[in-house]
């Protein structure tokens, strides 16, 4: 009886942990969600049926019903641009002007009101609102206020690429010796030196 050869078990590469900075920029969050592994791109959002999860996730629409699926390219629209932004200001390079009117458009379907809470008992706060009835509009425009945050507000030097091979997730650099997005990117960049060191030694 002929046997079939037995495949040997795929080991699951278990996620990324969320780059710094990602929990105090949704749209880092946003840009980051398109990684490589082994190679290929993953996306995090292959489908709309993921994009309302995310955007529920992070605050972005009160609850996943608000995701109108057809707005999925939208979503995605405005993801390219941010990367495209971000990725031009890491670079010291200009972005394509399709980009930029990328966010502002986003800027402009949801203008920003901003007013003032003060509760009786407590310190006066800023309240920023999104002027739009569609929620999906309003999110958008928070990610795109929150990019023109990221690039006009912050340090220029503080966002960085990581300098992984095989990664094109971007970060903020906390400190300034800081490389790498995470210590599974910093691993593997130093055992491929450790590997690339012994193969010139031979």
């Amino acid at each position: 009886m002929e046997r079939k050869p037995t495949q040997s078990p795929v080991t699951a590469v278990p996620p990324l942990p969320p780059a710094p900075g990602e929990a105090d920029s949704v749209a880092l969050a946003l840009a980051n969600t398109v990684i490589l592994r082994r190679g290929l791109p993953d996306d995090a959002l292959p489908d709309p049926s993921a994009v309302a999860p995310w955007l529920h996730r992070h605050e972005l629409i009160a609850q996943e019903a608000d995701f109108d699926a057809s707005r999925d390219g939208d979503v995605r629209q405005l993801r390219s641009a941010i990367r495209t932004l971000l990725t031009a200001a890491v670079d010291h390079d200009a972005p394509s002007p399709e980009a930029v009117e990328a966010l502002n458009a986003a800027l402009r379907a949801a203008p920003n009101v901003s007013s003032l809470r003060w509760p009786a008992s407590g310190q006066p706060e800023r309240e920023d609102r999104h002027q739009s009835p569609d929620p999906v509009t309003r999110a958008l425009a928070a990610l795109a206020t929150d990019t023109l945050t990221l690039l006009c507000h912050s340090p220029a030097a503080s966002l960085a690429a990581c300098a992984a091979d095989d990664c094109i997730r971007l970060f903020l650099r906390r400190h300034a010796k800081r490389q790498w997005c995470s210590t599974r990117c910093g691993d593997r960049a130093r055992v491929a030196r450790h590997y690339a060191r012994h193969r010139a030694a031979q």
